[in-house]
Parts: C-alpha cells; structure tokens; sequence
C-alpha cells in the first residue's frame, strides 16, 4: 500500500525555551528525523519572587512549531527532554497535539510507522489572541483561576499594514497571543474566566480556542 499522511498520525510539537536556544531545539529534533521547524519570539512568566522584586520576572522566549509523524515526534520529545532537562524549573516546556490534516510536507525521510492511538488526554492547551497590550491581563486571569503561568507569542507582521499567521488565522499587528497548558479539569474554568474578563463574547475583542495535549515535558 502506497504511504500517504492518510496512513499515518502526524502531531504538531511545541518546544518553548529561552531566546537563543530555539536552534539547538530545531538540531535536536532534526536528527530525531524531524525536517524543519518555524521559529516565534514571545514572553514568558516565571513565579520566583526574588526576580518579581527585581522586575525581571518576564523572560525572553523562543517557540519552535515543528511536524512530524507521531513515532518520530515522540522520540524527538524523548531526545529534546534528555537535552533540556525539562523536568527542572525553567528549562522549558514541551508537547504535541494531534494534527488533523497536513498537506506540503515531505515525509520522505520520517521513520515512519503505523500509529497505535493517542494517550489519555490530561491536559489542554487554550490560545487567546486579544489586542496588543492585554495579554499580561489574560496570564492575571488565568492565573486566578489555577493556571502555572504562559507564553505570550508577539505574532505581528513585519510592517504597520502587515499580519502574521497562526494556524491559518490571521493575527493583525496590534495582536498577542497567549499560550497557557493547562490540566484538563482546569481548563474550563480558566478559559470562562479569561472569557469573563475580557469579554471575548463582543466584536473584536479576542478569540479563544483549545486543543488537546498528548505528551507533555517541563511542566511540575
């Protein structure tokens, strides 16, 4: 039988680490079989109240969206945990999510192999696109509601009139958005209150939406 991306499970990873490190996640992932990656600057937050005195407590960060069939993701996350030492405060997050569809990628050179399903879902991932300015208010919210903290991705084009594109959808250049990882059985109450908060529900104000985790690094 012919090998289309029809016979295979392909995930979309996420590797989110300090700014400067995104390419030695990119190598890592390249010899796991990966064949490319795309690279977006963002903001992180970190809990510490010694760097919160200081002011320091926002971090550069590095988001590196990568695809690949299921087993070569897996053993990419497996390597990029090793490297990273994920499991320790700070050194980054990591996960994948199902894709759907993929059209574009040659997968020539994927280890490929059968999938055999997905693991329990046990967390979700929220996205939250609001104006430029509003997104530190979005990880308050979240955090009121149980949330660990976030990523804020400044998706903006290159020029005043430009946009920039994330998962097709356009993201205006006065636009943020933020990534939160959440435990699944907090995931509505986080999202309804960002929704609350921000009262997404009126024209213009944002978008939310969310999708399913399936393997998960640095988060504790």
């Amino acid at each position: 039988m012919e090998k289309t991306p029809d016979n295979y499970n392909f995930e979309l990873i996420y590797v989110i680490v300090n700014l400067g490190l995104g390419s030695k996640a990119l190598k890592i992932a390249k010899k796991c079989g990966v064949t490319g990656g795309t690279f977006f600057l963002g903001t992180g937050t970190i809990k510490n109240r010694f760097l919160e005195l200081l002011d320091l407590y926002e971090v550069r960060k590095e988001i590196v969206l990568m695809i690949a069939e299921k087993t070569v993701a897996d053993n990419a996350l497996e390597e990029l945990d090793r490297s990273f030492n994920f499991k320790k405060p700070n050194h980054g997050i990591a996960f994948s999510i199902a894709v759907k569809d993929i059209f574009g990628l040659s997968f020539k050179d994927q280890q490929l192999k059968e999938s055999r399903g997905v693991e329990n879902i046990m967390y979700n991932v929220i996205f939250t696109v609001v104006d430029r300015g509003k997104a530190e208010t979005v990880i308050e919210v979240a955090n009121g509601a149980g949330s660990r903290g976030g990523t804020i991705i400044h998706a903006r084009g290159s020029g005043v009139h430009d946009t920039a594109k994330l998962f097709n959808m356009e993201i205006e250049p006065e636009k943020e958005v933020v990534l939160i990882l959440s435990e699944q059985n907090l995931t509505e109450k986080i999202a309804s209150s960002i929704k609350e908060k921000m009262e997404i529900d009126e024209p213009g104000n944002g978008i939310i939406f969310i999708q399913d985790v399936n393997k998960t690094y640095g988060l504790y």
